[in-house]
């Protein structure tokens, strides 16, 4: 035991220092900030990839002039992307010679508008001598062309070094937004003088209805309904729980504890939201326990799930040896989701390669795994033990969890193959409207889940019925009248079993066998 609490402090030490690299790192958010980040080698060009966000156009669009696009103030209650106090800094020995950085801000349609090549060959970003001979660019240039579709895009902005400056600056710019899509920013500098380029600025992404991204907007009113549910449910649960409290059971504390960190943690995702949509920056306070809260509410619920599926309170009074096992699966757990979630909500998403993401979500899949594995074994001893000790009422209650959780595995591997679906062919997130369905989806799956078993393991008068030794003598009581004889009458009216004969005896006996049997089941 005392390895066993080693190892959870072990554990619990370990997301601390986690969740606190995390809380201190810059997170992603509408408000893109600059710092450090240096530009990577792409082909003949050096790309620093600025943010990439849906972006809703506004419904009834402000008609901005050219003129009014250059002033910082423009389009204020639209949909824009801003550029504030962006400056370039070059190392000092990287010459005295004039040199640009190019600012290009496309949406997703018009990839294909950016780049070319000469004769049919790799595709450049920068233009070559070859192009530049074809009149077709200037060389040192990014290469673009005009699209036919969305007119005056893309847009390319210049921030220059003049002679041996050592600094360049982008005036304050704001781009309106008149048309929805997902809009993609790049710094590029084809000049290999500009190597250990530095940067320092902001970008500021707006929506119409405020500063959440686009594929996360529609989640503010989504975590308001479910907070909405999660209340309903509360009512009902603590209802029923404050009506019965005498006959309440452990499990059921369980239940209420999950009740309530489901609503804590939709209420908080709800205010985490709105206030990323007034502000533009995440809440991290607010993100953290958010989290930290949907991380143990699911540990408990998986918890709770396996040991109702051993049988615990209900065909064993304890699990015995296998707590240590059960705890540590649990604590495992809680780590491998605390962290994966920290980064994925906190952390810089696009900053992680898909082999660093991928050892985060390997983890809890498998620990998911195992849960289900364990749960589905478990539930079918218990099914066994229930059916042969004739304990009807309990065996329909299990019959119908194992209905309730074997449909949820099945909709969860169905949903599973369609994400990796809708992921593996949207490359380019042009279906970014409706990536919101996806994270939405597990917290209804898991709540419906939440409500079926709410719903079976309700306190009522009779829950105590359900507990390892009440519920036993009352369905002892219930299997009794069903195989108890009748009393034997006679053809002259007199009944046999009241008198003092053998047959009489013979037929206690046989009653006081199945009590006998049926006690040794118990004591198993």
């Amino acid at each position: 035991m005392a390895a066993d609490a080693a190892a959870v402090r072990g554990l619990l030490a370990l997301a601390v220092s986690v969740a606190v690299a995390v809380l201190l790192r810059p997170g992603e958010a509408s408000v893109h900030e600059y710092s450090g980040l240096g530009f990577l080698n792409k082909g003949n060009a050096f790309i620093l990839h600025a943010g990439s966000e849906g972006l809703y156009a506004p419904a009834f669009p402000t008609n901005a002039t050219a003129e009014d696009e250059e002033d910082d103030t423009a389009a204020v209650a639209d949909a824009f992307i801003r550029f504030d106090k962006i400056t370039f800094r070059r190392p000092e020995d990287a010459g005295t010679n004039s040199a640009k950085v190019q600012i290009i801000v496309f949406e997703i349609e018009d990839r294909e508008m950016i780049g070319g090549s000469a004769y049919g060959g790799q595709k450049a970003i920068c233009c070559t001598s070859d192009l530049a001979k074809l009149g077709a660019c200037i060389e040192g240039s990014v290469i673009y062309r005009p699209s036919q579709v969305n007119p005056g895009w893309p847009q390319l902005l210049v921030a220059s070094f003049d002679g041996s400056d050592l600094i360049a600056t982008l005036p304050s710019r704001t781009i309106p937004i008149r048309k929805t899509g997902m809009y993609n920013l790049y710094f590029i500098h084809c000049d290999p003088s500009l190597a250990g380029l530095e940067i320092e600025g902001k970008t500021i992404w707006k929506n119409p209805t405020g500063y959440l991204p686009g594929r996360m907007a529609p989640l503010k009113n989504f975590f308001g309904l479910m907070s909405l549910a999660f209340v309903v449910l509360g009512i009902y649960w603590f209802y029923q729980y404050m009506k019965f409290w005498r006959e309440v059971l452990p499990l059921q504390n369980c239940i209420t504890l999950v009740i309530t960190l489901g609503m804590l943690e939709m209420a908080l995702w709800y205010f985490e939201y709105a206030e990323f949509n007034e502000t533009g920056v995440r809440a991290k306070a607010i993100t953290f326990w958010a989290v930290t809260f949907g991380t143990v509410k699911r540990t408990v619920a998986r918890l709770i799930i396996l040991i109702v599926s051993m049988g615990y309170g209900v065909v064993r009074p304890t699990l015995g040896g296998l707590t240590s096992k059960v705890v540590m699966l649990g604590g495992t757990f809680f780590l491998a989701t605390e962290i994966l979630e920290l980064v994925e909500n906190l952390g810089a998403v696009n900053d992680l390669s898909g082999k660093a993401r991928l050892f985060l979500v390997y983890p809890v899949a498998i620990l998911d795994a195992a849960f289900i594995v364990w749960i589905f074994i478990s539930l079918s001893k218990t099914l066994s033990q229930l059916q042969a000790r004739r304990l009807m009422a309990k065996l329909d209650i299990y019959r119908k969890f194992t209905i309730a959780l074997a449909l949820t595995v099945l909709v969860s591997i169905g949903w599973i193959g369609y994400e990796i679906y809708f992921k593996s062919t949207d490359v380019f997130n042009e279906r970014w409207q409706y990536a919101w369905i996806i994270p939405a989806f597990w917290h209804a799956l898991s709540f419906s889940l939440l409500c079926v078993i709410s719903y079976l393991w309700a306190p009522s008068q009779s829950s105590m019925r359900f507990t390892n030794d009440a519920s036993e003598k009352f369905d002892r009581e219930d299997s009794l009248s069903l195989i108890r004889p009748r009393p034997i009458v006679s053809k002259n009216g007199w009944n046999l079993s009241a008198s003092g004969d053998a047959k009489a005896t013979k037929s206690m006996t046989t009653v006081t066998s199945f009590d006998e049997d049926d006690e040794e089941n118990k004591r198993e």
